[in-house]
């Protein structure tokens, strides 16, 4: 045994019988990570071993770079307790050759012979902290606790620059008092505590995504990341790169590693919104993580566990693209084990004018604007109008009102007459109904798709596929 083992194996024993604050080998307080110790000699790489066995999800040795590195296609680590002095490659160059191919885990280096100069040399090539040995046991694991705290505030931060707006507060956030509105809350607090993936439907505009968000938010990962990925806004050929990730040169491009969304999401809930949008060729991959729960980066030998759950959502039929071809059926059952559907805005008119009151306080305060009064006019108008775009298109309505300092009630088209010889439930008069206010909304816009779309409450994708199949350029 070298000194410096026994020395460090002396101060564990000195940690346990001072009755420390070391963690007791039944803590897995770090039981979704994995670590790889690399270290040349047996006994310290056997110590570490046993130290973060009982504490971790996996824990993997090696005793060369070399050796290390075959294990690391393998496996994803997220740590590596790395010594420096190796026979063949250092641990140094060893770490610089992983940081240039794009490893963006933590990395502790160890060592017993050490200078000023050795450690600016670590901490240059990546080195997430850098120990002496021999050292004592709480300072490993002091070290360990850091590098992941550190890891979760760097994904954490990641999603709160993607956020937009401010999380919704959970149920309360589903503003109605219909008796769809108070279903929905109901279920969404049964489904919440349940780790089953959901399939939210409705159509575009009801509020899906804030659901999604209630969800998250009743939910015991309610402290963990709520990432919203809008599956129709991603092309075909990025969307397997952005949820994934991808390894440097994966592709024409990929000068840097890329971390998916779907690491992002680590521990919290992934919301996939036009689902149906997915190619066939991504519903495949996206079935096998579902079923897996394993990932793997563009361009990479290695699967990382993922530990998330999946709300998906979209305003079609998902049966119905199945019979269509269009989406797998083995996909859309994983999907389908809640489905949940929200009622449009004009199934649950007693909404409209809470939901009203609700955006003209909201967004007063944001856009430091002076309130508007609503009459008993302008509110009949309100609840009479068929809100094709939903709740996105009410809301739409309000941020305009509060600008304009009056509620444009000229925005709303007037009913269309409808023929006598016309059935309310025919397929091509609702066809018509929708073409005539979408062409009359794009008119409003001067022709401006994106404008059109976004007060229609649809995708800019949805606006260019439904002017295409009329003939407007």
């Amino acid at each position: 045994m070298s000194r410096t083992l026994a020395r460090t194996l002396q101060g564990a024993g000195a940690d346990a019988a001072a009755g420390s604050d070391m963690p007791p080998p039944e803590d897995r307080r770090w039981q979704h990570h994995s670590v790889l110790v690399v270290d040349d000699e047996e006994g310290m790489r056997s110590f570490l071993g046993r130290l973060l066995a009982s504490r971790c999800g996996l824990v993997e040795t090696a005793a060369s770079a070399e050796a290390a590195q075959a294990l690391f296609n393998r496996i994803h680590f997220d740590l590596i307790v790395l010594d420096i002095t190796l026979p063949g490659k250092t641990g140094v160059t060893w770490l610089g050759e992983l940081r240039d191919a794009g490893y963006q885990g933590e990395v502790i280096l160890i060592t017993a012979f050490a200078d000023i100069e050795t450690a600016i040399n670590a901490l240059r090539a990546g080195a997430s902290d850098f120990i002496l040995k021999p050292f004592r046991v709480d300072q490993i694991l002091n070290s360990m606790q850091r590098c992941f705290d550190r890891a979760r505030l760097v994904r954490e931060n990641f999603i709160l620059r993607r956020e937009v707006e401010e999380l919704a507060g959970g149920v309360d956030s589903i503003i109605g008092n219909s008796r769809a509105a108070s279903q929905l809350r109901q279920t969404i607090l049964r489904v919440a505590a349940m780790p089953s993936t959901v399939l939210l439907q409705g159509e575009s505009g009801v509020g899906k995504e804030v659901a999604a968000r209630a969800l998250h938010r009743c939910s015991p990962r309610a402290q963990r990341p709520f990432v919203p990925v809008n599956c129709s806004a991603i092309s075909a050929e990025l969307i397997e790169s952005e949820l994934f990730g991808h390894v440097r040169g994966a592709f024409t491009g990929a000068a840097e590693a890329h971390n998916g969304l779907f690491y992002y999401a680590q521990g919290g809930t992934l919301f996939l919104d036009e689902i149906s949008e997915l190619p066939l060729a991504m519903q495949t991959k996206l079935l096998r993580v579902i079923e897996e729960r394993m990932i793997r980066p563009v361009g990479s030998t290695r699967e990382i566990p993922v530990d998330i759950r999946i709300v998906a959502a979209t305003n079609r039929t998902l049966s119905d693209e199945v019979k269509a071809g269009r989406f797998r059926a083995d996909l859309f059952y994983r999907l389908d084990v809640v489905n949940i559907r929200i009622p449009p805005l004009a199934e649950r008119r007693e909404d409209i004018l809470p939901l009203t009151r609700h955006f003209l306080g909201q967004l007063q305060a944001q856009l430091g604007l002076p309130p508007i009064q609503l009459d008993s006019e302008t509110v009949a108008q309100l609840q009479r109008h068929d809100w094709p775009g939903n709740v996105r298109e009410l809301r739409n309505l309000v941020e305009r009102s509060l600008i304009l300092g009056y509620v444009p009630l000229d925005f709303l088209p007037a009913p269309l007459p409808v023929p006598d010889n016309m059935q309310a439930s025919s397929a091509v008069a609702l066809e018509e109904v929708e073409k005539r206010h979408i062409l009359d909304v794009l008119a409003a816009c001067g022709g401006n798709k994106s404008e059109a779309a976004r007060r229609l409450g649809i995708s800019r994708k949805t606006m260019e596929r439904k002017c295409t199949a009329w003939g407007v350029g």
